[in-house]
């Protein structure tokens, strides 16, 4: 009974990784896809840059959870105290990884639609008339 657990959990772990490397593999191409199409593009700014950035890192963090996940399935069968510890340590980097890839994400997040709050702000006062309309000394 044991021996068919190990081999269900081998066998899970695989598939994990497979779809870890599928995540990952997908968002690279798309990214480098929408890459190409940027630098092809005059005239690009700069949010659509870093907007392809936090859509690769956002692939990038799916593929280190289905990794951390194979890693957990994996620790179930692992025979011995250095193995388990090896996994641990793998374990821990890649929840570091995601952890501050994540953070990293948030804060561009927040940055980029407090951005466009600011052209929106902007944009706004320009379309009101006693702004716009105005003339006088300095205007």
């Amino acid at each position: 009974m044991e021996h068919l657990f190990a081999d269900v959990a081998r066998s899970a772990a695989l598939l994990v990784e497979m779809a870890a490397v599928f995540v990952v593999s997908y968002g690279a191409l798309e990214s480098f896809a929408k890459l190409v199409w940027i630098i092809a593009t005059p005239r690009t700014s700069h949010g659509a840059r870093k907007e392809l950035w936090r859509g690769f890192g956002m692939w990038l963090l799916l593929g280190l959870e289905f990794e951390l996940a194979a890693d957990i399935i994996g620790s179930v069968i692992s025979p011995s105290w250095q193995d388990i510890g090896q996994l641990g340590a793998i374990a821990v980097i890649r929840t570091f990884l995601n952890y501050f890839l994540g953070k990293d994400l948030e804060e561009a997040e927040k940055t980029g639609q407090a951005a466009e709050a600011a052209v929106a702000t902007v944009g706004g006062l320009a379309s009101i008339p006693s702004v716009r309309g105005r003339e006088g000394p300095g205007v």
